[in-house]
């Protein structure tokens, strides 16, 4: 006789729920305090500034698009300034506005990876 075996297949609602935001890219601008590394000694807030202008500039914004966000230390100091994409998880480290452009051009709207930014 031959023995039969049931599959018992759990489906959560959240399984099919979809994030707000495709990307969710967090800037470190923390300044720490004098002698110690911190993002903000690169001008992180203006070069965060300019990133959420410019993927507005370039539709990336709204739902279902790209959001740019501040925060506070992300504790990789020695490797800033640093930015964070989710839900990939991919750190950056940038110098001007052109790496910016990459990123934004290549990982937010491309889907690649940037290897010569990441950390």
């Amino acid at each position: 006789m031959a023995k039969h075996f049931t599959c018992m297949l759990t489906i959560r609602p959240s399984d099919f729920i979809m994030s707000f935001y495709k990307h969710h890219v967090f800037f470190c601008t923390n300044q720490r305090d004098e002698g110690c590394a911190c993002c903000q000694d690169f001008d992180a807030q203006a070069m965060r500034d300019y990133t959420k202008a410019k993927s507005k500039q370039m539709g990336l914004t709204g739902k279902g698009g790209v959001r740019i966000n501040s925060a506070g230390c992300l504790d990789r100091c020695n490797e800033g300034p640093v930015l964070v994409v989710y839900p990939e998880g991919v750190w950056y480290t940038y110098i001007d506005e052109q790496d910016l452009d990459e990123i934004m051009e290549k990982h937010l709207k491309q889907g690649e990876t940037v290897k010569r930014l990441q950390i």
